[in-house]
């Protein structure tokens, strides 16, 4: 979020003596910098609560905020500022003409595997045959991400000369200069962060690159593809057999599920997909809804998140990522059921594996550690991230987790706000293979002679950048709420921010001294808490009560003030056809004294 954050302290608790459970990440509460008051009374005609939501994202101009409010995006989209898109598209319109073959480079995440199955929907939309569009996705274990050589000779032998990645590619200097080597013409399309030189490509699109007048920088993976569609489409308007738009389902979830910011023009693709996910007219997507427990008509960003994307990346991650693309290309019901089927499956065991090789990364680092690294045989490859993502949520630390293999090992990193782990990778790049990512999360190829040293230097580098730092969790607060205030209308207007999402979070809200009412351990083994607070009394509508939800925080029960200060995001519980706003809780304190 853009907004400033100041520290919100707790000098002086309700109860002194009582202590945070042990196990229970200490949060550092930052709550938002109230909005100028220049600001606010020229925005006085809005809810003074939406406007600070809408200043804590960046959005303080009238025409800037009208268009967000009404889901408009006033940039220009045209696909052509993308650097490139014009060599691009004429060396796919030659291709065409020539009846070339086509091949399309993809990722095995749910960006990469939306991408792919987009372009090449989008391709053979433009009259071409199911033959000259070769989509390709590399096997994790036995490839690794991005381009590789043997993969592109494949390509080259079975009559590919035309390879189009999606999603990788941007720093593969060597693997472009092979295929060039070997006639294989390469158009690059990638978000992920530059590195100091570019591959020899033909062309290379990417709204990263400096020299690219593309308003929107921050397009996913299956964003960038989209708009090689759409120029495309542009281009050759005689030869369209398919409606682009349809196309957007695959963009949304591949926006989301990447983690893309859901500001700009990514969250206009992202609005604009969800209303052609909810119809599930895509039989793949339709399927997918069922096993995963969803009503199309219903499908909101966070069910992306946390319902779709983990099952599509499930298959990339256990078995080959094409079962996932498979299943979003398919155009019969009971194909489509079964690969969901297949999908949910490896998604529950997915989910064992990563909680026994949590423990294992658990027992091997010392949370202390400026950065935390793990190297073990046993870790799996589709899931070192997972495991990766675990032990930074938990110690606020900077995390690698590494999967040794015979010669070469593969590496998961994940970041924290304070150390870019990209750029400390590129500090390294003459001990590894390949690298890249983003700033929070990134993966690297070793080979194995070199992994002590690059041990060394990483956990030197994250010493010097975070020394005499304090590594806290946070919780970015939105806005101070009476409990009172909360009621349907309240809840309504706050939808007016989806698709929310990364960058453009679900608004946290903090309220002090609430009472709580009632409270009781829920879930397997007493994991989470249920609760009933009260707010103060209103002369017009007395005391509300609401009920409440604590994911894992059921430690809580047996220290409960009667009075507390909590953070919570403000949802719906749906329960036997009822539904009620319930408070989501991320965490709560004894509530603090005010002393005069």
């Amino acid at each position: 979020m853009s907004g400033a954050f100041y520290l919100f302290l707790h000098p002086c608790y309700h109860s002194p003596a009582m202590k945070r459970p042990e196990n229970l990440p200490d949060y550092l509460w930052l709550k938002a910098e109230s909005v100028p008051d220049q600001i606010r009374q020229a925005l006085a005609h809005i809810h003074p609560v939406l406007v600070q939501l809408l200043y804590n994202r960046g959005l303080h101009e009238p025409a800037q905020i009208q268009a967000f409010l009404e889901k408009q995006y006033l940039a220009n989209t045209d696909p052509f500022l993308l650097a490139d898109m014009e060599t691009a598209v004429a060396r796919i319109q030659q291709a065409i003409a020539n009846d070339e073959i086509i091949a399309v480079y993809g990722d095995f995440d749910a960006d990469g595997v939306t991408a792919t199955v987009l372009l090449t929907q989008a391709l053979r939309g433009l009259g071409l045959a199911y033959s000259q569009v070769r989509p390709y996705i590399p096997d994790r274990v036995d490839e690794g991400y991005g381009l590789n050589n043997d993969a592109l000779t494949f390509l080259r032998e079975k009559g590919v000369s035309l390879v189009i990645s999606v999603d990788c590619g941007i720093r593969s200097i060597a693997e472009v200069i092979h295929a060039n080597s070997i006639g294989l013409d390469m158009i690059i399309t990638d978000h992920h962060s530059l590195g100091a030189e570019l591959p020899p490509a033909l062309a290379i699109i990417n709204p990263k690159r400096t020299d690219s007048s593309y308003p929107e920088r921050r397009l996913a993976g299956v964003g960038i593809a989209y708009k090689l569609a759409q120029a495309l489409y542009e281009a050759m308007p005689e030869r369209a057999q398919l409606e682009l738009t349809s196309l957007l389902d695959l963009v949304a979830l591949g926006t989301v599920a990447d983690l893309a910011p859901l500001l700009g023009e990514n969250r206009q693709l992202v609005k604009d997909g969800l209303e052609v996910l909810n119809a599930a007219r895509r039989p793949g997507v339709a399927a997918l809804l069922k096993v995963s427990g969803l009503r199309p008509g219903a499908i909101t960003a966070e069910s992306i998140a946390f319902g779709l994307a983990p099952r599509i990346n499930a298959a990339g991650r256990l078995d080959h990522a094409f079962v996932a693309a498979k299943l979003l290309a398919v155009n019969n019901m009971p194909m489509a059921e079964q690969l969901a089927r297949e999908l949910n499956e490896l998604n529950r065991t997915r989910q064992k594996i990563t909680a026994e090789l949590s423990e294992l990364a658990e027992s091997m680092i010392d949370p202390n550690a400026p950065i935390l690294i793990a190297a073990d045989n046993n870790f799996i490859s589709g899931v070192v991230g997972l495991v990766a993502s675990r032990l930074t949520e938990k110690h606020y630390r900077p995390s690698i987790i590494i999967e040794q293999g015979e010669e070469e090992s593969r590496g998961s990193c994940r970041s924290i706000a304070e150390f870019h782990i990209t750029h400390a990778l590129d500090e390294v790049a003459h001990l590894l293979v390949r690298h890249g990512g983003h700033a929070q999360a990134a993966g690297f190829t070793i080979r194995n002679e070199n992994l002590p040293e690059f041990i060394n230097r990483m956990t030197e580098i994250a010493a010097l950048q975070l020394a005499g730092r304090e590594l806290r969790p946070s919780i970015c607060i939105d806005a101070e709420l009476d409990l009172a205030d909360i009621d349907w209308a309240f809840y309504e207007m706050l939808s007016q921010l989806e698709p929310t999402g990364y960058a453009n979070p679900t608004p946290v809200f903090m309220s002090r001294g609430v009472e709580i009412v009632r409270h009781r351990v829920v879930g397997q083994n007493g994991h989470h808490l249920q609760l009933e607070f009260s707010s103060d009394y209103h002369p017009q509508t007395g005391h509300r009560l609401l009920s409440a939800i604590a994911f894992r925080q059921g430690e809580w029960a047996r220290q409960l003030p009667q009075y507390a200060d909590i953070v919570y995001t403000i949802g719906v519980n749906e329960w036997n056809g009822r539904r009620n706003l319930q408070l989501m809780v991320q965490d709560l304190r004894p509530a603090q004294i005010t002393t005069n």
